[in-house]
């Protein structure tokens, strides 16, 4: 429970600079300048099989400061259905920060924290969970245009409580 705690403040604190940076950054631009800075993306996805079923979407923004650095934020909302065993909800953010090494590299960080309530179908004797995850993906792709795609790493992977199977995350981000 501390170490969440302490996961949770950290992120927390991730946050305040992120904005106190942003605000910086943005106190030096002109006014009617910020709008051309902003770019707008996200993601969309599907999963189904054999009684599966999982949707998301998460739409996110970038402020591209200059060619080489953006920071955005991101929302996330997920729905899963795996029939006779669990239904689930996760709702969320992001922060995001991109560096293009050279215009076909970039490199990414981004801290997820999520909101998870997963309710166990009642024969199965399972306690329902409801729960905070963080993560912090680390990443490198190869971007062209407005995509980039690439592998992302989750350095605060927890088999246990992650919503996902495998710290290793493959990505395609588009933004526009």
């Amino acid at each position: 429970m501390n170490q969440i705690i302490t996961i949770q403040k950290k992120g927390l604190l991730i946050f305040l600079l992120f904005f106190g940076f942003h605000n910086l950054i943005l106190s030096q631009q002109k006014p009617n300048d910020f709008w051309s800075h902003v770019r707008f993306g996200g993601g969309i996805g599907l999963s189904f099989g054999d009684g599966f079923f999982s949707g998301t979407l998460a739409p996110s923004a970038i402020y591209q400061f200059n060619s080489a650095v953006a920071l955005g934020v991101g929302l996330n909302g997920t729905i899963n259905n795996r029939k006779d065993f669990y239904k689930s909800t996760i709702i969320g953010g992001s922060l995001i920060g991109l560096f293009n090494v050279i215009p076909q590299i970039q490199l990414s960080a981004e801290f997820e924290e999520l909101n998870v309530n997963r309710k166990f179908d009642d024969r199965l004797n399972l306690q329902d969970d409801n729960y905070w995850y963080p993560a912090l993906f680390m990443g490198a792709g190869y971007r062209s245009g407005n995509v980039a795609f690439g592998i992302r790493y989750d350095v605060l992977y927890d088999k246990d409580r992650s919503i996902y199977a495998d710290p290793w995350a493959p990505f395609i981000r588009f933004y526009f």
